[in-house]
Parts: structure tokens; C-alpha cells; sequence
């Protein structure tokens, strides 16, 4: 397991958790009441800067349970913090129902964040790919 440091931009912002002891993310809640309405979106914070080992990035990513029963997303889904942000971290969540406006209030769990290790590669220009089984082969292309 990892330290991750973080401190409170809010606070009465709880301390990043996981729900569950196998949990792969954290949860983030949101610093106040929120309402969007049917396709709307909104920033919101979340009260927390973290400070990520180097070699890691944390990944927002939208609450499975709020997408489900809401149509509640992370616009950029995932969103990622790189290990040099220190500022707070903030979740742009969009109302993906198109007829139920959606409110949370202050201290609900809007999304989580997954940190992960990152390999950095080096770009390299080459005349062709090597050959594979897919190919070229884009969306769809596999069947579903």
C-alpha cells in the first residue's frame, strides 16, 4: 500500500475513503448542495488536494451506482489528476436523464478516484506497425 498525503481545502470534507476494504477507489464528495437539471453539467469541488507518489496518476471516475439509477457521469470520465497537481480536485459531473433533474447535498459521494501506476513511454516515428490479428480494425470490429 501507498501513502497518499492529502489536505483539506474544506474543512468538514470527510477523509478519502474506501467504501469497502477491496475497493479500487476512493470516494470524493462534493463541498455543497448541487442540482442539475436534465443535460446540464457542473464543476464541482470536492475539498481535497492530493500529493501522488511520482510515477503514479490519480483517475476520477463517475459512481456506478449514480449512473445507474441517475444518468450521473464524469463529463471527461476518466478524469485524471497528474502527480504534480496540488490544487483541489474537482469533478465536472453532467445529468445524462432526460427528464429528472438530479441534487445532492453538500458531503454526498459525487465520484472516485483511482490511482494508478503510469509508465511514461518514448514516442518513436516509424515507416509501418507490425503486423497483428486485429490489424486496423477500429470500433465495432469485433462484434456487439
Amino acid at each position: 500500500m501507498i501513502r497518499l498525503p492529502f489536505i483539506r481545502f474544506d474543512a468538514d470534507v470527510p477523509t478519502p475513503s474506501y467504501a469497502h476494504e477491496h475497493d479500487a477507489g476512493l470516494d470524493l464528495v462534493c463541498t455543497r448542495d448541487i442540482t442539475l437539471e436534465p443535460g446540464e453539467r457542473a464543476l464541482v469541488g470536492t475539498g481535497i488536494g492530493i500529493e501522488l507518489p511520482e510515477g503514479h496518476a490519480g483517475f476520477v471516475h463517475p459512481r456506478s451506482g449514480l449512473a445507474a439509477k441517475h444518468g450521473i457521469t464524469v463529463v471527461n470520465a476518466p478524469g485524471t489528476v497528474d502527480a504534480g497537481y496540488r490544487g483541489e480536485i474537482k469533478v465536472c459531473l453532467l445529468n445524462t436523464d432526460r427528464e429528472a433533474t438530479w441534487s445532492a447535498e453538500r458531503g454526498e459521494r459525487i465520484a472516485q478516484l483511482v490511482v494508478q501506476p503510469v509508465v511514461h513511454c518514448e514516442p518513436v516515428e516509424v515507416d509501418e506497425l507490425s503486423g497483428s490479428e486485429r490489424g486496423v480494425g477500429g470500433h465495432g470490429s469485433t462484434g456487439g
